[in-house]
C-alpha cells in the first residue's frame, strides 16, 4: 500500500497512477490521514443485451418517398 499527501502526489502524480493501474492500492492523504483512494478504471466486459427500443420506434410506410415540397425546393424532378 502506497500513502502520499496532497503536496507529495501533485509531484508524483503518474508513478501513482502507474501504481494504481499494476493493482497496489494507492491512498491520498491530508496531513497525514487518509482522504481518496486512486483505483483504476476498468472497461465494462459484460455482454451487451439488445431489445431496449423494441416496440418503442416506429418507421412510417411512407420512410423513403421524398415529399413533393422538398422535391421543388431542391428543383429536382420527381421520378
Amino acid at each position: 500500500m502506497e500513502i502520499a499527501n496532497i503536496h507529495e502526489a501533485k509531484s508524483r502524480l503518474s508513478q501513482l497512477i502507474k501504481h494504481a493501474l499494476n493493482g497496489e492500492v494507492v491512498i491520498v492523504a491530508k496531513a497525514g490521514r487518509p482522504m481518496v483512494r486512486l483505483v483504476p478504471i476498468r472497461p465494462d466486459e459484460s455482454p451487451r443485451t439488445g431489445g431496449q427500443w423494441n416496440g418503442k420506434v416506429r418507421i412510417a410506410e411512407d420512410f423513403e418517398v421524398l415529399p413533393d415540397d422538398i422535391t421543388a425546393a431542391f428543383g429536382m424532378d420527381k421520378k
